[in-house]
């Protein structure tokens, strides 16, 4: 398969994975924690920058439209006070994202901008790991499983694989498929605690 296709099929799968994802957000049936859609939002964009500045070419495009999606689900995640409930390890993962993120204006390579901004990406996991243990029906397992498969189409795409273009889809595309197990095996058991709600994937 072509480079081509294969950027248009990771496309095509992140509109796929996102669409309903805000829409069920918009409805009420998922709730996401709003710490974690920023910061997504905001690494996301600035990796997609920084990919095509290393070449990645038409294989950052996924990652591109998918921080302009991020971002319009964080605000609809605010919007909808989907999950306010901020614990401190919550606040210490979104202040260590924030502070983090300008040190990519410091470097002049994109492989150290990249390896901050990731770093960021997997901070933004933090509170949604903490909910996912605590409340592991509020958060849909499809969308996360879908989001490492189109982690891998992004690999696939790239016209230059280097750490600098392949380090942000592989380490988000394992934190998906992390967040997945630990989804479905907190199901398996007993209610995590008072006031979980029931997705059903």
């Amino acid at each position: 398969m072509s480079k081509e296709l294969l950027s248009a099929a990771g496309i095509a799968l992140t509109l796929a994975i996102f669409l309903p994802y805000a829409l069920s957000v918009h409805r009420g049936r998922t709730r996401p924690h709003v710490f974690s859609w920023v910061i997504w939002a905001l690494g996301t964009f600035v990796v997609f920058l920084a990919q095509l500045a290393g070449g990645a070419g038409i294989g950052a495009w996924p990652i591109g439209v998918s921080g302009l999606i991020t971002m319009a689900i964080a605000v609809l995640a605010w919007r909808r006070r989907a999950d306010l409930e901020i614990t401190r390890g919550d606040r210490l993962f979104f202040a260590a994202a924030l502070a983090a993120l300008p040190c990519w204006l410091l470097t002049s390579d994109p492989l150290w901008a990249v390896v901050i901004l990731t770093g960021v990406d997997l901070a933004g996991f933090g509170p949604t790991f903490r909910k996912a243990w605590q409340r592991p029906c509020e958060e849909p397992l499809w969308f996360y499983a879908l989001g490492a498969v189109r982690n891998l189409l992004v690999l696939l795409a790239l016209e230059r694989c280097s750490a600098t273009t392949a380090l942000f889809p592989a380490a988000v595309g394992l934190a998906c498929v992390a967040l997945v197990i630990l989804l479905a095996w907190r199901r398996r058991g007993p209610p995590a605690g008072p006031g979980a709600r029931t997705f059903r994937t």
